[in-house]
Order: C-alpha cells, then sequence, then structure tokens
C-alpha cells in the first residue's frame, strides 16, 4: 500500500520540509515568510490526522502506512524547531531535548520490537499530548508576531515549546519505566 491515499497524504509532510524551509531563503519581507510558513506548516501537520482518518474509514492502513506516519511527523517537527532555532525564536537547548528523545525512543520502540516486547511501549495518551504541544506551539512559533491584534504569538508559542520540552521528557521517563522488566530480562 505504497501509492494509497493516506500514504500519498503522509509523503506530504516530508515533501513540505523543503518547501517551508525554502519560503525563509526566499526574497520577501519576515512578515509574509512568516505567515507562508505557519499556513504550509498548519496544512500539511493537518494531513497527520487526515491520513489516519482516511486510512480507517477506507480500509487502507498498512504495516508500511503506520511506519512512515510517524517518521513524517518526526521529519516535520524537528526540521521546523531547526528552522526556529536558527531564526533565534526556539532555544537549542528545547531543540536538543525532542530531538533527541525522539531518536531514543525510536531506537528503543525498535530494539523492543526486535526482543518481542514491542507492545511495552506502545504510543500512549501522554506522548500524543507531547506531540499536540509541539504542533501547537511550532506555529506560534513560526507566525511571530500579533494574533488578532491580542496574542503574541512568540511568547505563547515559547512557553508552550518549553511545555512540550517538559512533556518530551515526562513521556520519554514513561517509556523507560514501561521497558525496563523486558530490557532487565534481555541485557545479562
Amino acid at each position: 500500500m505504497f501509492l494509497t491515499i493516506p500514504t500519498l497524504l503522509t509523503w506530504t509532510r516530508i515533501v513540505a520540509i523543503p518547501l517551508i524551509v525554502a519560503v525563509f531563503y526566499w526574497p520577501m519581507d519576515a512578515a509574509s515568510q512568516n505567515i507562508i510558513a505557519t499556513s504550509m506548516f498548519v496544512i500539511f501537520a493537518l494531513t497527520d490526522w487526515l491520513d489516519g482518518f482516511l486510512a480507517r474509514r477506507m480500509n487502507q492502513t498498512s504495516a508500511f502506512g503506520a511506519f512512515l506516519d510517524p517518521v513524517a511527523d518526526k521529519f516535520l517537527v524537528c526540521a521546523c524547531l531547526l528552522i526556529l532555532v536558527h531564526l533565534g525564536r526556539a532555544d537549542v537547548f528545547v531543540a536538543l531535548i525532542i530531538i533527541g528523545r525522539e531518536i531514543a525512543i525510536s531506537a528503543l520502540r525498535e530494539w523492543m520490537a526486535q526482543i518481542g516486547a514491542g507492545k511495552s511501549v506502545a504510543v500512549h495518551m501522554l506522548g500524543k499530548l507531547k506531540t499536540t504541544s509541539q504542533m501547537i506551539a511550532i506555529p506560534f512559533l513560526l507566525f511571530n508576531g500579533s494574533l488578532f491584534g491580542l496574542i503574541d504569538t512568540a511568547q505563547v508559542g515559547w512557553v508552550l515549546i518549553w511545555v512540550s520540552a517538559a512533556l518530551t521528557v515526562w513521556s520519554m521517563v514513561y517509556y523507560l519505566k514501561k521497558a525496563i522488566p523486558a530490557i532487565r530480562a534481555h541485557v545479562r
């Protein structure tokens, strides 16, 4: 199921990365860059919900889709975090926490699957909450302005990205605790 509609939607998140990066190299004013990059991120982030919905609705779920979906999410989030660090809108420490956790948990899940304990690190609500906070913080930081003349998106985004970093650490600790019994059984 390499070319189903849900899988193609997932691929769009990966294709979006160089497009979003290119916006900040295109010769235009910063406000326009921010609006375009924010709009693109929101549209592509919504494909995360839409591809899952369509896969279930159209009965087109697949092992490949289940693999590609979180990879696409992580690529998009990590690329945007690096853009935000480059622009001085996110702290390097936040990016290291979030990206480091993604690498560590992905490796842990792969290893746990190899030893037959993959269910012990299955996706938990805490991980979904972490992802949701990232998907809200990133467009606020990309926008980097006043929303409706009321909301300073840079400040709100800064708070949310730190909340996301805290949730990132919390979810990593949760997954590691769940994996410890299997790790102890296989490391001797």
